[in-house]
């Protein structure tokens, strides 16, 4: 992977050390036993203990399936089960609730083999009908979920055979398995008390208790796990939204768990010898800065570009990231069938160009440039930014904002000029940026930019039979195209989310989508 990190990381996992799996933990998680400090790990995993996690944000039960949170995303990868998971490191979809698939030659039909001894935590026997609710609920609109597009091109869900479901599609789609890797399964039954809040029911390893608002989520161990009970007790989630409580709760041993916390606070927590940090590498985020290009000085392409140019994007990963990450022109990580080295660094900055761009288009007014204060790396980057832009001509205001408005505003796409923000799934099928992600959707996003080039790329890049192809790759080619030529987003820096652990936090996993796993963490004593 391209230039990380800057120093030496005594516990960072490497791409090609994740088969480095605990036993009975799913080949598509990353997992990592932690052996510093003084906790005794000599007698194997011990059963027992309630894990304490800190995160920043709340629930917020109307975003539950946007991943725009580290608590909705704990709560999803320890409630809920998806049908496959991807490996932290490919796109070789391994069996989770689906155990066996074959697609159709046409690629018009995906025949999925289902496990047939898995119950929800209300007692109900997972079957096909769930899957066709899942994939119906995920393709309303209501939802607003990344992946809307995706579950509405499949036209059809055969549950003829309780244990198989057949998903029928007009056309082929490259990134269904996608799909069904980022979908958890959810119960119809309860699904109206999951849209308040009042519960979540999933067939996963723990089980939801109940929801403070704006304090804890509290969530216990699943006995009947089809694969197999937890060693902890339970789960407790505490929402601390100052990231400097959530490092010294950390510190005072209130949490053995925390994510959220900006890169400067996980390295001297890891550099202590107390703590272990854990990038989610295999489950990339690009940090970005977003244009709405409906406003009348964004919409001059050479404003953005000079903008591009301006940033000092190795000062980013350097100062605020710690050298855990790269910068990047082009979102796709080193083993994405779009990734392009040569592409991925056009645009290193320049201020002597950008200030030749600035010159052209003459008198450029002040704009704001928002960001998250939920997001603790957000805030220094903004000032870096703002920097940046001063010194070739661009003067902008920093504006925080609340998290949970952050995201309506991402997701409505009423910024009214300039945002930073993270955006995922360009770990994915390079087809998913271009039809799923808020930022990037062709149909609707975030900058409002919309072109009929952009638009058919991003179809015919939907449409590969084999997403890893000759012909896909092509298609992917002209994706990236058009998003340097267009550059309605501008593409900072890939990093990656971070947890960082007591000493005594054992076999901490992640999947590809962010989510932290728990299964088969341990409390050593």
């Amino acid at each position: 992977m391209p230039a990380r990190p800057a120093r030496p990381r005594p516990r960072l996992i490497a791409l090609a050390t994740t088969a480095l799996l605990v036993t009975g933990l799913s080949a598509c998680q990353s997992a990592v036993s932690n052996d510093g400090g003084s906790a005794d790990t000599s007698g194997g995993p011990q059963s027992g203990g309630v894990l304490h996690v800190g995160t920043t944000s709340d629930l917020v039960p109307a975003g539950l399936f946007t991943n725009s949170s580290q608590t909705t995303d704990t709560l999803i990868g320890q409630v809920y089960d998806s049908l496959i998971d991807y490996p932290t490191d490919s796109l070789d979809p391994q069996p989770r609730l689906a155990t066996d698939w074959e697609t159709s030659a046409d690629g018009l039909t995906l025949t999925l083999d289902l496990r047939d001894d898995v119950t929800f935590h209300d007692g109900a026997e997972f079957t096909s009908d769930d899957v066709a609710f899942s994939i119906a609920t995920w393709a309303d609109p209501k939802w607003t979920v990344q992946f809307q597009r995706t579950a509405a091109a499949v036209t059809d869900v055969d549950t003829s055979d309780p244990h198989q479901a057949v998903l029928s599609f007009d056309r082929p789609i490259s990134n269904v398995f996608d799909l069904l890797d980022v979908m958890p399964i959810i119960d119809e039954e309860s699904f109206d008390a999951d849209a308040t809040g009042q519960t979540y029911v999933g067939t996963g390893p723990f089980s939801f208790e109940k929801w403070t608002p704006g304090s804890k989520i509290v969530l216990e161990r699943n006995d009947d796990y089809w694969d197999g009970a937890p060693y902890l007790d339970g789960v407790e989630i505490d929402i601390v939204p100052d990231a400097q409580s959530l490092v010294s709760q950390l510190r005072s041993g209130q949490l053995q768990l925390i994510l959220g916390m900006n890169n400067r606070d996980a390295e001297s927590l890891e550099d202590s010898g107390d703590f272990t940090t854990y990038p989610f590498e295999g489950s990339e985020r690009q940090t970005y800065v977003g244009t709405n290009v409906t406003n009348p000085a964004l919409k001059d392409v050479r404003l953005r570009k000079a903008i591009a140019l301006a940033v000092d994007k190795q000062r980013i990963v350097d100062e605020v990231y710690r050298g855990v990450g790269y910068p990047i022109s082009l979102p796709w990580p080193e083993y994405s069938p779009a990734y392009d080295a040569e592409r991925n660094d056009e645009y290193t900055r320049d201020v002597e160009a950008a200030k030749a761009l600035v010159a052209e288009i003459g008198d450029v007014p002040t704009l704001p440039l928002e960001y998250s204060t939920v997001l603790a790396n957000h805030e220094p980057i903004a000032q870096i930014v703002q920097d940046n832009l001063a010194e070739v001509g661009i003067k902008v205001t920093l504006q925080p904002n609340e998290h949970a408005d952050h995201i309506e505003k991402l997701i409505n796409g009423t910024f009214p000029a300039l945002w930073i923000l993270d955006h995922a799934y360009a770990q994915y099928t390079p087809s998913t940026l271009a039809v799923t992600a808020y930022p990037f959707n062709a149909d609707k996003n975030s900058s409002n930019f919309v072109d009929d080039t952009y638009k058919a790329d991003a179809v015919s890049a939907w449409e590969q039979v084999d997403p890893q192809g000759e012909d896909a790759v092509a298609a992917y080619a002209k994706l990236s195209d058009d998003l340097l030529s267009d550059l309605f987003l501008i593409e900072l820096a890939t990093t990656y989310f971070q947890g960082v652990t007591s000493n005594d936090v054992q076999d901490f996993a992640w999947t590809k989508r962010s989510e932290p796993v728990l299964a088969k963490t341990w409390l050593a004593s």
